[in-house]
């Protein structure tokens, strides 16, 4: 029997349907699928299903002090014990042994693992290694019908870096985490790479912070032909400066003055220049993965989100590894061919076929590598059908990329007109595009024109307005994700495979919010204190030099014990700078935290009020005079409050949005909208169908100071009935009533269409039924929306029983845009 191993499920569904014909069969193994047809089975790991770890006396972080961590052993343990299992299991009776995880570090150490499993339970099997740039029918085929060996190397640089990112992220993260009190899950992470990238972003915001504007002025005036067919533009004044150049800025308000009145004065303007050209506006390169974020990032998608995408579609075949730094195609891939494929498509036909009969040179890139080409469509194409609206979206943006590199370059004329307005000079800049190239089957890229008449020098012009517009510099803009990608990999900071990841761990661990990026004030002050206390833990130089190591590793040109004993010197260093100052660094870090959790005085004592987790976990604000002072606000029930910046005029307090998934929504002022509550008055509609008939009860729309609504009995608290209502929306109580239960039928005015909720007995049962026939109680759950609910419904998840029960690794690697994180983040919601 031979036994073939992937990296994810959803590979080995893939590879095993190719292989097979589409014969396989599926078995269920410890929760595990495996594929079977002829002699062979094909199982899919979950990633890495073992990791390195210290071993089980380490982990007590009271007893152990992290420097003990530095010179610690590491070993390896199943992170995915069912999928071990099951792999030994198989591993038992096999004949022969293919990897075919992907091709890349992390793969090929994913690939030494599964070897390693294997070895444990069968020495004698041999053990070979396929790999291939995309799931496709050719090749798959041709990677099994030529398979290699793997290369220990490249693994040894990729277990290089799993051991050094643990030993320096655990000694620490628990050093600052205790030095700091903060333990249990808010717990304060650092990373090797993490840390440099925060600082990047902290030093950004520390740009914007200190960035003091300068005024300057720009005048404008309005020019007009004098001809049969008149036509208006606007021109721009400017000036040279002391080098010689074209300036627009006036940076004197009296000389702006001066030139303004003689401008709106002025009835005519001479010209005295006309200058024509051409330009030839070359396509882009092809994709790596660093510019496929970037073009990803510019419609929407996160650099997480991207990637997730892309894998999707490159495990169904669509796409080429969407890891990689090659911008330069390989000689074996035939563009015209690939053209063809897309010829007789519905979504792309025209444009192929506008691309065909034509002599075809691709663009090529600065960064040719031999590993995987650029990202590209394969001949494999889907119907829009096949695809959700994000994976479309993303596989378009892929084809259309592809398309473009092999089309002509684009044509644009430019008209200079420069005018004379006694003595002051004006410009007007147009540009019309000539021959569309590349942008008639890529339209990513700007393309507007701009309209300047077809003038002659020294025609005269009428100048028919005048304007000037006091501005002020701007400081540095943030970085967005792609174009933080993009830094980090220009300093040598992670890996193509890693950065959008480490970016996405900094959100997860509240350093920062927003997008574009925003560091927290607790991201503040880790920056800050490792600064003051221990520059290499925030030094790019530091992470660029292992980088460089555990590439020389997968080179061949140094050996993994030497590098990781150099990595530990590195954090022993580190250590004997932070342990001089470990209460100075914990009081600075507590100080931050407590900053952002401060809204702003208590109006009953004036100490600062803050917000506070409860023990059953919701959030509410509390005054730090606790005991002695206990006013307390109420924050909404659902998501995690973050503090914004704008403060309530009436209270001077800091505003409130809730982060709960995509239902995020600005709640505002915690006090206004208690005091809001306070002076609604309740709305009666109705008998209370629990205690009205005995005890005279009625139900009431209420709203509640967290600024939840709802219809709940006038004779709370000895009657507890109620049903739940929209947040948002104006509620209007109608005249029709529910013959049923003699209630008002309801509607909510929110958006464009008002929503008819009818009547809220009738709504809420209605509501219920639906939950026990398709399990969409799901979106109960915070995080859990409508289409992921239906997703993991068709992975066999339906209702919140399913979701405790569930396989995390299988059930990740079967539904689109969920990852192994966010399933284990519901699953302890769900208990």
């Amino acid at each position: 029997m031979e036994l073939i191993i992937t990296e994810k499920n959803n590979a080995a569904r893939r590879i095993a349907d190719i292989l097979s014909g589409g014969t396989a069969e599926t078995d269920r193994r410890n929760g595990v699928n495996v594929y079977r047809w002829g002699g062979k089975r094909c199982i899919g790991l979950s990633g890495h299903v073992v990791g390195v770890d210290f071993p089980d006396e380490y982990n007590d972080w009271r007893d152990v002090e992290p420097v003990e961590l530095i010179d610690a052993e590491v070993e390896k343990k199943p992170t995915k014990e069912n999928i071990v299992r099951t792999l030994r299991l198989l591993a038992r009776d096999a004949d022969t042994v293919t990897i075919a995880t992907d091709y890349d570090r992390e793969g090929e150490l994913i690939g030494k693992e599964a070897y390693e499993l294997v070895r444990e339970v069968n020495e004698e099997a041999p053990v070979r290694r396929v790999r291939f740039s995309s799931i496709t029918d050719n090749e798959v085929t041709s990677a099994f019908e030529n398979p290699d060996d793997i290369d220990f190397d490249l693994a040894a640089a990729g277990e290089a870096r799993q051991v050094i990112d643990l030993v320096w992220g655990a000694a620490l993260t628990r050093f600052l985490s205790l030095s700091a009190r903060q333990l249990g899950d808010d717990f304060i992470s650092v990373g090797r790479v993490q840390s440099p990238t925060l600082k990047l972003i902290v030093d950004r915001e520390r740009e914007i912070e200190a960035f003091e504007p300068d005024d300057y002025w720009e005048l404008f005036a309005d020019l007009q032909t004098t001809d049969d067919e008149a036509a208006t533009f606007e021109a721009q004044y400017f000036y040279r400066d002391e080098d010689g150049n074209e300036a627009e800025r006036v940076w004197n308000e009296a000389d702006a003055t001066t030139a303004f009145e003689a401008l709106q004065s002025a009835s005519q303007a001479t010209v005295e220049r006309v200058s024509r050209r051409t330009r030839t506006d070359d396509p882009p390169a092809p994709f790596n993965t660093t510019q496929f974020i970037r073009a990803a990032g510019s419609l929407g998608y996160s650099a997480q989100r991207a990637m997730s995408i892309a894998e999707d579609l490159y495990t169904a075949g669509y796409i080429t590894y969407p890891r990689t730094d090659n911008t330069v195609y390989p000689d074996d891939l035939d563009p015209e061919e690939l053209l063809e494929t897309f010829a007789d498509d519905y979504n792309f036909g025209d444009d192929a076929e506008s691309l065909l009969g034509r002599d075809i040179e691709p663009t090529e890139g600065d960064e040719e590598t031999t590993d995987h080409p650029p990202i590209h469509p394969t001949e494999d194409v889907p119907t829009k059908g096949e695809l959700g609206d994000d994976e479309w979206e993303v596989y378009e943006l892929v084809v259309r990329r592809f398309f473009a590199t092999v089309a002509d370059a684009a044509r644009w004329e430019h008209l200079k007109v420069v005018a004379e307005v006694a003595d002051h000079s004006l410009k007007a800049n147009g540009k019309r595009l000539l021959e569309p190239g590349y942008h008639a089957v890529y339209p990513y890229f700007n393309t507007s024109e701009n309209y300047v008449p077809d003038v002659e020098e020294g025609e005269e012009l009428a100048v028919t307005d005048a304007e000037m517009e006091d501005k002020q510099t701007q400081p540095p803009r943030r970085y967005g994700q792609s174009r933080l990608i993009e830094k980090m990999e220009s300093m040598g900071i992670g890996t193509k495979s890693t950065r959008h990841n480490t970016i996405q761990k900094l959100y997860d661990r509240g350093y920062l919010e927003s997008d574009p990026p925003r560091p927290t004030r607790l991201a503040q002050a880790v920056v800050e204190a490792a600064e003051e206390y221990a520059d290499l833990v925030v030094s790019e130089a530091m992470t660029r030099e292992l980088e460089q190591d555990m590439t020389a590793i997968a080179e061949g040109d140094a050996n993994f014990e030497d590098v990781a004993d150099e990595s530990r010197e590195m954090l022993a260093t580190v250590f004997e700078e932070l342990e001089d100052s470990r209460e100075d660094i914990g009081d600075h870090l507590q100080q931050s935290l407590k900053e952002d959790k401060t809204l702003g005085p208590c109006p009953e004592c004036g100490s600062d009020l803050l917000v506070r987790q409860s023990r059953n976990g919701s959030y509410f604000v509390g005054c730090d005079g606790y005991p002695d002072c206990t006013y307390t606000l109420p924050l909404p029930n659902r998501g995690k409050p973050l503090l914004l910046d704008e403060t309530c005029d009436d209270h001077d307090m800091r505003k409130v949005k809730m982060l709960a998934g995509r239902q995020t929504f600005v709640h505002g002022c915690p006090l206004c909208k208690a005091e809001e509550a306070e002076e609604e008055e309740d709305q009666v509609i109705g008998d209370c169908p629990e205690c009205g008939e005995e005890h005279g009860g009625e139900l009431a729309i209420k709203h509640l100071q967290n600024g939840s609504r709802l219809v709940g009995c006038t004779r709370y608290p000895d009657c507890d009935y109620s049903l739940p209502l929209p947040r948002r929306g104006d509620i209007e109580v109608t005249d029709e009533r529910c013959e049923e239960h003699d209630l008002p039928e309801l509607v909510v005015h929110s958006g464009d269409e008002p929503w008819e909720l009818g009547c809220p007995i009738c709504n809420y049962r209605e509501y219920q039924e639906r939950q026990n026939e398709s399990g969409t109680d799901l979106e109960s759950i915070e995080g859990i929306g409508a289409k992921t609910a239906e997703k993991l419904s068709k992975a066999g998840i339906e209702s919140i029983d399913d979701l405790k029960d569930a396989e995390v690794e299988s059930v990740a690697a079967d539904v689109s845009g969920v990852s192994e994180d966010r399933l284990r983040t519901w699953q302890a919601k769900a208990d």
